[in-house]
């Protein structure tokens, strides 16, 4: 099985950028599709976008079309969600998962394993 490890998170002022990156081992990302959500609190965990085993197919939240881009690199292991123009309601806790068997990037449910999860913090 694989494991996930998110990093990058942090605080920001709004209208700022981060990273995120989600490192795969175990096994090698490229058999996974990907998945970031995020949790603020109080709230439900809430899809944020996906990429599908080679990068070809990505997926986006309308909360975060135009500002974040996802987007992997298999031969590092890694996939990174670029988050630009942040705003305050982008503060939550942000996992990656994984899944072997992609039926519905957007459901939750649907990922098979899953990071600690990295804290963003927009400040305004």
């Amino acid at each position: 099985q694989v494991q996930l490890v998110e990093s990058g998170g942090g605080v920001v002022q709004v209208g700022g950028s981060l990273r995120l990156s989600c490192a795969c081992s175990g096994r090698t990302c490229s058999e996974y599709g990907v998945g970031w959500f995020r949790q603020a609190p109080g709230k439900e965990r809430e899809f944020v976008s996906g990429t599908s085993y080679s990068g070809g197919s990505t997926y986006y939240a309308d909360s975060v079309k135009d500002r974040f881009t996802i987007s992997r690199d298999n031969a590092k292991d890694t996939v990174y969600l670029q988050m630009d123009s942040l705003k305050p309601e982008d503060t939550a806790v942000y996992y990656c998962a994984a899944v072997s068997d992609p039926l519905d990037y957007y459901d939750s449910d649907s990922y098979d394993y899953w990071g600690q999860g990295t804290q963003v913090t927009v400040s305004s």
